[in-house]
């Protein structure tokens, strides 16, 4: 899950960025309204932690221009401030959910996931793809109901293949999705994670799920 946390306090940014990055998150940061405006609006996320005392702008506009500009994902906002009115103000210029700090670490990766579900109108909550499933709450992966244990790259990687069905899914978009805006290494990785899952959900199960469309992606398959 690709997440975007706009926060001018860089330690807790870069804390929070570091826990999320650690449970298999894809954790981009911005440090004033107006670069996570641009973000938000040039890339798709999950969900989207916002600040509202931000520098340039604060989160009550950014949060405004968004949903102005379409930009349906979910929204939590973070604020040292409290008090109905300003849980107000943030729920009507747009915001899903409000959480004042300090906060709790476990807390906010709950609101997280929950905000990414409700995200998802009228998905299920568990990913399934024939006799694969995947539970992005619990983070358990099952082929033919026995679990299989992945690492949180990978486990990233079969989200976004699950995410879209049998569709072909193009290796940059695999990278945006599960790895952030930092990564400066070579596409090619993405190979290296896809024959680590073969290795894991295909191979044992003699199964050919994951299927390679040369030139363009890779895509989920139903064996024949």
């Amino acid at each position: 899950m690709r997440v975007l946390v706009v926060e001018d306090e860089r330690r807790l940014a870069e804390g929070l960025q570091w826990g999320l990055e650690a449970e298999g998150y894809a954790v981009d940061l911005a440090h004033d309204g107006v670069e996570g405006l641009e973000l938000g609006l040039e890339h798709h996320y999950q969900v989207i932690v916002l600040d509202i005392m931000l520098p340039r702008m604060n989160g009550y506009k950014v949060c405004q221009e968004l949903r102005t500009a379409g930009v349906t994902t979910p929204i939590l906002m973070l604020t040292a401030k409290n008090g109905e009115y300003d849980e107000a103000e943030a729920l009507d210029t747009g915001a899903d959910d409000f959480l004042s700090k300090p906060f709790s670490y476990v807390v906010l990766k709950a609101r997280l996931r929950a905000l990414a579900r409700r995200g998802r109108v009228g998905a299920s909550t568990v990913l399934t793809f024939g006799d694969l499933s995947l539970d992005p709450a619990k983070r358990i992966v099952r082929r033919a109901g026995q679990a299989v244990r992945l690492t949180t790259k990978e486990f990233a990687v079969l989200e976004c293949l699950m995410r879209n069905g049998g569709e072909v899914v193009a290796k940059f978009e695999i990278l945006e999705q599960a790895w952030d805006m930092a990564y400066r290494g070579e596409p090619n990785i993405v190979e290296v994670y896809m024959r680590a899952l073969r290795r894991k959900l295909d191979v044992p199960f003699g199964r050919h799920t994951i299927e390679t469309v040369r030139g363009i992606g890779y895509r989920l398959a139903h064996d024949e």
